[in-house]
């Protein structure tokens, strides 16, 4: 007989692959982080799917603090989810926001390194960069975030990423970059700073690498790294277009329906 954690990541996996929305999972699954990877990495290892990538999750320093956790996590992103910019996206009732974000392209290379990544080392596996907009929420019946374990046992509550253009990495002032999202058709404009993504987003992606070395993932490809809001989570107060900017790396859309 399949256990309980069997039969509810077979509940999280049919309404990731059949885009449902089901009832909320039991708050064991999503009090504790430890617990929500579990059931993140059931649900990734039932899904035969094209991986094009990671996402950073739980990157502002403030919200780890109030939340009284030790560090991000990751989640694996899949091609059905990766959209160009300008795409449209249908959002529901458990949609949670939108995101503006820093993401980088890696080299197949990263497989096999040896030893850390670390700050000095971390540029010669990138080989591209640019800006995405990840649009975030639940596949289940609740609202709002009340730990990590909520967003993480969701599958990183990644529901599509827009890419807008890569351009070839090179290093800039990363960590002190000013970004905004707007919806012009409703007047909605935020304003943020790559300087919230967990001190910076190249720390966010070596963040991110390390976590995948520890637990011997091999795509045996380049790979995307999305490393978290420089916004925040940003409500989507209506539809229409809303486009990010990232000073120095240009500009992507997404068409929210």
């Amino acid at each position: 007989m399949k256990s309980l954690l069997d039969k509810t990541t077979d509940r999280l996996v049919d309404a990731f692959l059949n885009d449902k929305i089901i009832t909320a999972l039991p708050p064991r699954y999503t009090k504790k982080l430890s617990e929500a990877q579990k059931v993140r990495k059931m649900c990734e290892s039932k899904i035969k799917e094209t991986i094009i990538g990671f996402k950073a999750a739980g990157t502002a320093i403030p919200v780890i603090k109030k939340l009284k956790e030790r560090e991000p996590f990751y989640a694996s992103i899949y091609k059905r989810n990766f959209l160009k910019s300008g795409k449209k996206v249908k959002i529901n009732k458990s949609t949670l926001g939108i995101e503006l974000e820093v993401c980088y392209l890696v080299k197949e290379s990263f497989f096999s390194s040896k030893g850390p990544i670390t700050m000095k080392n971390v540029s010669k596996y990138i080989s591209h960069m640019a800006p995405c907009i990840e649009v975030v929420g639940y596949r289940q019946r609740k609202k709002g975030i009340t730990s990590f374990g909520d967003l993480c046992s969701d599958f990183g509550a990644n529901v599509k990423f827009l890419i807008g253009q890569n351009k070839k990495f090179k290093r800039i002032n990363i960590g002190n970059l000013k970004t905004n999202i707007t919806n012009k058709r409703i007047k909605q404009s935020v304003n943020g700073n790559t300087n919230t993504v967990y001190i910076n987003p190249l720390n966010s992606l070596r963040f991110v690498l390390n976590k995948i070395k520890k637990d011997k993932i091999n795509l045996n490809k380049d790979f995307y790294v999305f490393t978290g809001s420089t916004v925040g989570v940003v409500s989507i107060l209506g539809k229409g277009e809303y486009k990010g900017k990232i000073d120095k790396l240009g500009s992507v859309k997404a068409k929210i329906i």
